[in-house]
């Protein structure tokens, strides 16, 4: 079972990274710090107090980039790679398994992929909503993004297994809305 709680806590913390990159390092950061969240030996670090400095600055940078229009949509182009940095990090760091090599596979397939695909669909809400509201919308989307990141890194620290599932059902639910419009723009290019 602890297993399973930690790859659930992995997948939860890692997809958060999508919505917001920092946020959730610093809430793990945090939780390691007060020691409600142990990490790996190699990890411990990411509760050190620099590291929350750190991890403090660089989300309130990120948040309030996000708050500036046409900026949010070139600051996704950086967010996307580190998201996915972020969400490795944050798997590899909760996952209990002695093979390091494991560890980071795991930690890259499962939580860079999870990071990957939210930060996708964030993506995809942010252009279409700088194209249908001329970006007077994106601090909606913005607002939303940071509750997420913030709420996903929460709770999954509290409830890991069900927002695990309910971050599964949205990576799902992405993917879906991704391969119908790959499907759409492949028949207009045959066409």
């Amino acid at each position: 079972m602890e297993t399973v709680s930690a790859i659930a806590l992995g997948i939860g913390l890692s997809a958060s990274a999508g919505f917001r990159v920092f946020i959730p390092l610093l809430i793990a950061g945090i939780a390691s710090h007060f020691g409600v969240l142990p990490l790996g030996e190699s990890f411990e670090w990411m509760g050190s107090t620099p590291a929350l400095i750190c991890f403090g600055a660089a989300a309130v940078l990120e948040v309030l980039a996000y708050y500036i229009p046409f900026i949010d949509n070139l600051i996704d182009t950086i967010a996307t790679p580190l998201s996915i940095v972020a969400g490795t990090l944050l798997m590899t760091s909760v996952f209990p398994a002695e093979n390091e090599w494991m560890k980071w596979i795991l930690g890259f397939i499962v939580g860079g992929g999870a990071a990957a695909t939210i930060q996708s669909g964030s993506t995809i809400t942010r252009l279409f909503s700088s194209k249908f509201t001329a970006g007077a919308g994106n601090p909606v989307v913005s607002t939303t993004e940071g509750v997420a990141a913030t709420g996903f890194s929460i709770l999954s620290l509290i409830i890991p297994i069900i927002v695990a599932i309910l971050i599964v059902i949205l990576i799902v639910f992405i993917l879906r809305i991704l391969y119908k419009k790959l499907i759409k723009r492949k028949k207009q290019y045959v066409q």
